[in-house]
């Protein structure tokens, strides 16, 4: 068994449901869910005229490969409705592979640990209430030291 940690993030229709379908087909398709974050508003990263994003932090248990466990979270962002137009684009959710046990990935279109984690607060702030000291494989620093480190300004709200 490997344990992953995914991002769900969305700031259209209603995120929260939309959270809720994401977890059971996870649960049905990837693997169980062994711990939730708590939820987290945020204002959009990179493109602030939109409204603000709601994310959460969840890590399961999977047999799954991270090109799968992909394959999966790919396949329930069109199942909700995502349609990608634009980076960083309003989206009805968004699922992102953040870590997959201390396995680091590098292909054009699965990048493990996810790249951009130490330059987001909205994505730290919730992993960091789950699991402060995991350590980083690439940077091998924790968690809670990338939360310290990080010059991300946009608060981080828990609701």
């Amino acid at each position: 068994m490997s344990t992953v940690y995914i991002l769900l993030g969305g700031n259209q229709g209603d995120p929260a449901a939309n959270f809720s379908i994401a977890k059971n087909e996870l649960e049905h398709k990837a693997g169980n869910i062994l711990r939730e974050s708590s939820m987290y508003t945020t204002a959009a990263w990179g493109f602030a005229a939109q409204p603000d994003f709601l994310n959460q932090v969840i890590l399961i248990n999977t047999t799954l490969t991270p090109a799968e466990v992909l394959e999966v979270c790919l396949a329930i962002e069109k199942l909700v409705g995502r349609i990608r137009t634009t980076k960083n684009a309003p989206r009805l959710i968004d699922l992102d592979i953040l870590f997959y046990d201390s396995d680091i990935v590098d292909e054009a279109m699965l990048k493990i640990p996810h790249p951009r984690i130490p330059d987001r607060k909205f994505v730290l702030v919730p992993l960091c209430e789950l699991s402060p000291n995991l350590l980083h494989p690439g940077l091998r620093k924790t968690i809670r030291q990338l939360l310290e480190e990080s010059s991300d300004t946009l608060d981080v709200k828990r609701i």
